[in-house]
């Protein structure tokens, strides 16, 4: 991934991010597609739904602290 369209310093802190991201998120996005696979197309919406936002909330979440946590390492 290539963030080009922002400066060194910044760049360089969103790969760190998104490299973290990607090996703490896998649970997290692979929980959802088990989710989502086991609904019939009926029940995707509805209690469905509601499941898969707090999923996306709480990965959200976990964005945040490992951005505040690179931050407290000297990170940006």
């Amino acid at each position: 991934m290539s963030f080009e369209h922002l400066p060194d310093k910044q760049a360089r802190r969103a790969q760190e991010l998104y490299e973290s991201f990607r090996s703490a998120f896998d649970a997290d996005l692979r929980a959802m597609a088990e989710l989502l696979a086991s609904k019939p197309d009926n029940k995707l919406f509805g209690e469905t739904e509601f499941e898969l936002r707090d999923m996306v909330h709480q990965v959200g979440a976990k964005a945040l602290q490992a951005a505040a946590q690179q931050r407290k390492k000297g990170g940006m």
